[in-house]
């Protein structure tokens, strides 16, 4: 009589998991086995099927080359982590499993490894037929003992990526959504074969798959699908969204918020609030927009923000990971340039460099670019500049000269905010990777006051083409060119004769608020002037406004400019005013700080407008040769 074995029994003979076993079985690759109940009956001789997973060549490791090659843009975990250069992350898997929170939230900026992370989580906690423990043998997580290695291939998962949801429309982005829906529902569809799922659940997920599934029901796919799979693996799954927000940032720019926020918290709300078939849940994105009811509520949750200090070093690289970084390419006298282009940020209480740009450095034979600026809309400083009033201005000129500002920080921004209300602009600003906490005081409940500064060249770099593009009605891009290419071969004259004729086509934008128009100006020069100093001295009514360009090196010319406005006066009177606003710069000294660090080109500008009538009288202290010019427009 033929003796039999249960899956159990046969996955410890042939070496693999029960559900590979049942794989087999119920896809007929065992001959003579039979299914009783919800258990297999397996004959006890039978012989393991061939693995026909090695076929398809998926991940076999080929022979490593010397040196590895950079993972730009990999975000396959199990890719990147065994053909690639990689930075091992994993301890940010002992790091939950140590606390176990229900729902966690890491907020990020973009391209700083949100993806390849999720992408790991997924790898290490996933059910699969694939033994894929392999990816983590010999990674820091398997160092800490058989408690944790137990987590790993234990749960179904339910992953998810919005990262490339950025359509014009919101018929787009409900389609686009409702395909990467699909293909997750499609990924489980061993669920269409179970018994353990009833008739109708199988015609919910048919209709899903073949797009015949309405808006109500699309929106509860997470929902639906973890209380399938918690019932045919008799284990809750865990659900994975990457990118939680990028289609609401869409919807933000484009108009069509509201709709998008309605269905993402109908979505979200389902598979992680109150979900009896959910073992924990992971989302990553820039904002946390649980603040603007997308969770309705959802009180397990915990926020991760990039000023707390819980998985501060696993999103970004380190110093001594970037240092080991350069050594292994054979450039370790290049990690000062790294610093000066790519470092400046502060998560938490770790020193942060960004990932992305270093990467595409060493892959860029070590030359310094702003490889973040291409990877995403920088768009919100433009939105910024359009609707700044003085504070902005002054605070915007602060930062592009160098220095630090201070400001109220609420993590939880949402976009509407932004035009709402002014102090929320800094907090998304930091948030999104463009500002970077140089103090933190977290004595405000849970919101901050900081010390905000620019991180780095990079981000000086985007700041300044993004205010130039704005303010191209004040400061146009052919002179922006001309100056700069002025000041690169050292032409004194050509800069002097370039920025009289500036100062004479931007005031034409002058308006009735004269501060306004000053701080947009002095703003251009200060993005225009890279390398130099900015400052200001501004006056109320009627009088004057003093901008002061201090260069960085004595070999480029100083710039002193004073502004006067007068409503009602003649052309003679606007002349006398052009050449009383010069001679102020000399009365005043106003000279003596560039005189002090042995800068001997000064040039200086006095400019008087009257409505649309314009004068500008300039001297050069160094030949003391003096050109007034009369513009009527």
């Amino acid at each position: 009589m033929a003796s039999f074995k249960n899956a159990r029994e046969i996955s410890e003979l042939w070496g693999i998991s029960e559900h590979q076993v049942a794989n087999y079985c119920s896809n007929g690759d065992i001959p003579g086995a039979v299914k009783q109940g919800r258990s297999w009956r397996i004959p006890s001789d039978a012989q393991k099927p061939v693995d026909r997973r090695i076929k398809t060549g998926a991940y076999i490791q080929p022979a490593k080359p010397a040196v590895l090659p950079l993972p730009i843009g990999i975000s396959d975990y199990r890719l990147a982590s065994s053909n690639y250069y990689y930075i091992d992350k994993t301890l940010m898997i002992k790091d939950f499993l140590d606390e176990r929170p229900m729902v966690s939230l890491f907020t990020r900026p973009r391209r700083f490894g949100k993806t390849l992370n999720m992408d790991m989580l997924r790898v290490f906690f996933e059910k699969s037929d694939e033994d894929t423990s392999v990816y983590f043998r010999n990674k820091k997580i398997w160092t800490c003992g058989q408690y944790y290695r137990d987590f790993q291939g234990k749960y179904p998962v339910i992953y998810v990526t919005f990262k490339d949801v950025k359509c014009d429309s919101w018929e787009d982005t409900y389609d686009l959504t409702c395909q990467i829906l699909r293909n997750e529902v499609h990924r489980h569809r061993e669920l269409l074969n179970s018994d353990r799922i009833s008739a109708y659940d199988k015609k919910y997920l048919e209709n899903v798959l073949k797009g015949a599934a309405s808006e109500s029901d699309m929106a509860m796919v997470f929902l639906n699908l973890s209380r399938m799979l918690h019932a045919h693996y008799e284990i809750a799954p865990i659900i994975i969204i990457d990118e939680y927000d990028t289609p609401i940032q869409q919807g933000h720019a484009l108009g069509y918020y509201n709709k998008i926020i309605g269905f993402m918290r109908n979505l979200l709300s389902g598979g992680l609030k109150d979900n009896p078939h959910l073992s924990f849940g992971f989302l990553t994105g820039i904002l946390c927009v649980a603040k603007g009811s997308i969770f309705s509520g959802l009180n397990n949750i915990t926020i991760n923000s990039i000023l707390d200090n819980k998985y501060s070093s696993y999103f970004g690289f380190t110093p001594d990971e970037v240092k080991e970084m350069a050594a292994y390419y054979g450039v370790p006298e290049k990690y000062d340039e790294i610093c000066k282009w790519y470092d400046g940020y502060r998560f938490g209480k770790s020193e942060i460099f960004n990932p992305w740009s270093v990467i595409n450095y060493f892959n860029s034979a070590c030359e310094p670019k702003a490889f973040w600026l291409s990877t995403g809309n920088n768009e919100i400083i433009g939105e910024i500049i359009a609707q700044a009033d003085q504070d902005i201005y002054e605070k915007l000129t602060s930062l592009v000269s160098g220095q630090t500002i201070v400001s109220y920080i609420d993590t939880s921004v949402i976009y509407p905010q932004i035009k709402q209300n002014p102090s929320a602009i800094y907090s998304f600003l930091l948030v999104a990777g463009y500002l970077n906490a140089v103090k933190v005081d977290s004595s405000f409940g849970d919101d901050y006051m900081c010390e905000l500064a620019l991180p780095n060249k990079e981000i000086s770099f985007v700041y300044r083409k993004e205010i130039l593009q704005k303010l191209n009605n004040i400061i146009p891009q052919a002179t922006v060119i001309s100056v700069q290419e002025a000041i690169y071969s050292g032409d004194s004259k050509r800069i002097q004769k370039l920025i009289h004729g500036l100062l004479l086509q931007s005031a034409s934008c002058f308006d009735t608020s004269r501060e306004n128009f000053c701080h947009r100006l002095t703003l251009g020069l200060c993005a225009m002037w890279s390398g130099s100093n900015i400052s200001t001295n501004w006056k109320s009514g009627e009088g004057h406004y003093g901008i002061q360009i201090m260069p960085k090196t004595s070999d480029l010319p100083g710039i002193l400019i004073e502004l006067t406005v007068d409503r009602y006066c003649t052309q003679e009177k606007l002349n006398q005013l052009a050449e009383t606003a010069l001679e102020r710069i000399n009365d005043k000294k106003y000279e003596s700080k560039m005189l002090a660090k042995d800068i001997r080109t000064i040039f200086k500008y006095g400019v008087a407008i009257s409505g649309k009538d314009i004068v500008v009288s300039d001297i050069e202290t160094s030949d003391r040769k003096k050109n007034t010019l009369e513009v009527p427009l």
